[in-house]
């Protein structure tokens, strides 16, 4: 971490997709959401969700999902301002449309304007599309957290990751925020062997809607400055944007190695990046 930012005093990680970089259960929620969809949608379903993965589709990470328009938008990664719109079939909109319907700051609120940080907002984008409810989706969603700390499910250990936490804790603050629920944080960290570590867990987050704040609200506790704080997670409208329009520091994890540039920015595969560079430093 510190040879990445030597000044950081506050770290603030995310938990899905960061502390664990599993994706086998946002298949498994998609198997769960397919059953609510119609039984003539299903496969359609399936084939968007599919081809969302791979990238042939105009649904993907990044992007929002306009649920009143049925519309995904594409955004600048730094901004978060709307670039241009294209429907689900991937026909694009006309710039004057696109500039009168969207000419303030996106409001992502869960339900109407979707944030599709990660892979969990693939398949609900889809299931929304095709008319399945949000209580429909939630309890999908539950289903697949009650999963994955069932023994069919192992959660992969990033190499490093706990040695390099137990460092970093004498060296800087270190907090969690996730919008995951306290339960299914303390059964994660426990299935991680990572309980203990973090002095402080924010649970039920409510990113991005709320990052801002609890970033600011953060920093005025511990007492630091942006420059000072780092800002850690692969979703890049939940933790990265947010981030660096407050000017605070960024680690964003991308697998695929997507390339961004920024001052305060650092793009990494994996978390295992991070804390396998300090152990060769040592």
């Amino acid at each position: 971490m510190k040879q990445f930012y030597p000044d950081c005093k506050l770290i603030i990680f995310d938990l899905d997709g960061t502390l664990y970089e599993d994706t086998d259960h946002f298949d498994y929620y998609a198997s769960l959401l397919k059953e609510k969809v119609a039984n003539d949608d299903q496969e359609k379903f399936m084939n968007d969700y599919e081809h969302m993965k791979t990238g042939n589709h105009a649904v993907g990470i990044g992007k929002a999902y306009d649920v009143e328009h049925d519309a995904i938008l594409t955004l600048d990664p730094l901004t978060l301002k709307v670039t241009h719109v294209q429907n689900w079939d991937g026909s694009e909109w006309k710039s004057e449309d696109v500039t009168r319907t969207y000419d303030r700051e996106l409001a992502f609120d869960f339900e109407k304007m979707i944030a599709i940080g990660d892979g969990w907002w693939l398949p609900y984008s889809a299931a929304r599309h095709y008319g399945v409810s949000i209580e429909e989706t939630y309890h999908c969603y539950t289903k697949t957290k009650d999963f994955m700390v069932t023994d069919d499910f192992q959660l992969t250990k990033t190499p490093g990751l706990k040695k390099g936490l137990q460092k970093l804790k004498e060296e800087a603050e270190i907090v969690l925020v996730t919008n995951s629920e306290k339960d299914d944080v303390e059964r994660l960290l426990n299935e991680l062997e990572l309980d203990d570590l973090f002095p402080e867990i924010i649970p039920l987050a409510q990113k991005p809607v709320q990052t801002k704040k609890i970033f600011q609200d953060l920093m005025k506790k511990y007492g630091v400055k942006a420059e000072q704080t780092v800002s850690i997670g692969d979703n890049l409208i939940n933790e990265i944007a947010p981030a660096l329009l407050l000017g605070l520091k960024t680690i964003y994890i991308q697998p695929t190695g997507i390339e961004l540039e920024h001052d305060n920015l650092k793009v990494v595969t994996s978390l295992a990046d991070v804390f396998e560079a300090v152990d060769e430093m040592e």
